[in-house]
């Protein structure tokens, strides 16, 4: 089957990453089939900044992975799949748990039983570094203890090993990818180098930030959405968790130095103890053991400061909540 022919379904399409392996996969050729989240407003969220051609060439499903009926008709006809649908803000989780739970775990069950019930040939599920918690050892590596230290983190853990768990139980041919901290373009203002551009490109002096502390394996959203594509094109993938990384982690601080670079200037920064998650739940430190990835033909290509210029410029040019543009789809 030629990649023209191929039907692949995107979940959470609306979203940072998803909108980013939307424009890759039409750019390969594939028929995308991309889901967003249904809303009165009739908003297609971060697709609404990708070009109109590939606007154009993707038919967008607006509904709700939490539906399994409409979950197995999604994926009706598709070879692949990629499930990103999920709520991903760790703050609001200590406040609406259970809607994580029903979303990040229940969602994925109905995506594993509509893949098994269609006959989809390959199904790729999102989970998260977050799901080891603050490292027992760097660089962490697959077969790292599962600590969540957030729900947001639980309901993660709960939804990969479920995932294998279909694998293991039913020969579902599913792979789960664990990114390690994407940045990029489109992504929310509440992830902090979003964070730390908007508030230096406002002049706000001193910046205002969480804990300063915690490390993060930063990883340019390109190189992610390159690792997704390898997972599905890789029988050896099949039936395992799988990190991408960097191999290198930056704290806080340092982060605001490498804006401070890119903007050629110092930025202060001092902590706003409103933004510090509860004690017991930072995450102090996530550096990715990637060799995995790499033995699949995956490795990073952008650096953190050339990954920090495409932000800056993005931001320059599409401020924060500049509204959105919708698509008649498809409910």
């Amino acid at each position: 089957m030629s990649s023209t022919d191929r039907i692949v379904v995107v979940t959470g399409a609306g979203g940072f990453i998803g909108s980013h392996l939307v424009e890759a996969l039409v750019a390969e050729g594939s028929r995308v089939r991309a889901l967003v989240h249904y809303n009165a407003e009739g908003s297609i969220g971060s697709l609404r900044h990708v070009d109109r051609r590939t606007l154009e060439a993707i038919e967008i499903v607006a509904s709700d992975v939490r539906d399994p009926y409409a979950m197995r008709s999604l994926v009706r006809g598709a070879q692949t799949v990629f499930h990103l649908a999920a709520l991903i803000g760790i703050p609001y989780s200590y406040v609406a748990p259970a809607s994580y739970v029903e979303t990040n775990i229940g969602g994925t069950l109905n995506l594993l039983e509509a893949t098994r019930a269609e006959g989809v040939e390959r199904l790729v599920v999102t989970s998260t570094s977050e799901t080891y918690g603050t490292a027992q050892y760097t660089p962490i590596d697959e077969v790292h203890p599962a600590v969540a230290q957030s729900p947001y983190g639980a309901s993660k853990v709960g939804a990969d090993q479920l995932a294998l768990s279909y694998h293991r139980s039913f020969d579902t041919p599913v792979s789960v990818v664990r990114p390690f901290t994407t940045f990029g373009p489109r992504q929310s203002e509440r992830a902090i180098i979003p964070t730390i551009v908007v508030q230096a490109l406002g002049n706000v002096d001193p910046l205002r930030l969480g804990s300063l502390e915690p490390r993060r394996d930063l990883l340019y959203v390109t190189d992610t959405v390159r690792g997704f594509l390898a997972l599905a094109e890789r029988p050896e993938a099949i039936g395992r968790a799988v990190n991408l990384g960097t191999g290198i982690s930056h704290s806080v601080r340092e982060l605001v130095e490498a804006v401070g670079r890119v903007l050629g200037r110092e930025l202060h920064v001092v902590q706003d103890t409103a933004r510090v998650r509860p004690k017991r739940s930072e995450v102090m430190e996530l550096r990715a053991d990637a060799s995995v990835a790499r033995s699949l033909g995956w490795m990073p290509k952008l650096s953190l400061e050339d990954g920090l210029r495409h932000v800056v410029d993005f931001i320059q040019r599409v401020p924060p909540d500049s509204g959105t543009t919708s698509k008649g789809y498809r409910v």
